[in-house]
């Protein structure tokens, strides 16, 4: 099955049909185009390149790449592999209407990077004393095993960089299509910041 590229813009909240409020995460879906279609010659698999967006630059093998599909630039290409690409061709568009009301769909997006954190806001611990005569308020301590095994055990939690990880969230219901905006209304939280980058994908 064919997905889409889109941004978050946010989340909101509608009113079903029933007077209830539900909350959603509002997703611009498209437009994309087709810059690159492969098949199992010469590339090896099967999979569909799609573009989204724009940005001001490009260096000169993106440029010609996606002179090939006739577009000028693009923000964001991701492939998506599927069973017959054939029925699509370079330059063809996919928006917002492969969604229908009631579709699950998966999202796939990045998590806010938080850049290198320490334990307590990375792991969550408790923290050492908070008094004055304490030198390790939220120090680490001592994290060797002694003598045997003589290293430090794997999976230890230690501080590191957190966040900026590519999360799946599944089984999403769409509540709401709006062809016209190329606007995706999901209902519940998606990964990723604000205008951060998303990929939707139906459910099978």
């Amino acid at each position: 099955m064919i997905g889409l590229i889109g941004k978050k813009l946010g989340m909101s909240q509608i009113f079903s049909e029933n007077g209830y409020v539900v909350p959603v995460s509002m997703i611009q879906a498209g437009p994309c185009s087709i810059v690159q279609i492969k098949g199992k010659k010469p590339d090896g698999y099967k999979a569909i390149q799609l573009s989204f967006g724009e940005k001001k630059k490009h260096n000169k093998a993106v440029t010609g790449h996606l002179k090939k599909a006739k577009l000028k630039s693009a923000a964001k290409l991701l492939e998506f592999r599927i069973e017959s690409p054939e029925k699509y061709k370079v330059g063809d568009k996919v928006d917002v209407s492969i969604f229908n009301n009631g579709d699950k769909i998966a999202v796939v997006g990045w998590t806010k990077g938080r850049g290198f954190t320490g334990g307590v806001k990375r792991w969550g611990w408790h923290g050492g004393p908070a008094s004055h005569g304490s030198t390790a308020h939220r120090r680490m301590g001592s994290v060797g095993p002694g003598t045997s095994p003589g290293r430090i055990w794997k999976n230890k939690t230690m501080p590191g960089r957190y966040g900026n990880e590519r999360v799946t969230v599944k089984n999403l219901k769409v509540v709401k299509v709006e062809k016209e905006k190329n606007l995706l209304y999901v209902k519940g939280a998606i990964p990723g910041a604000k205008n951060g980058y998303v990929i939707m994908m139906k459910e099978e």
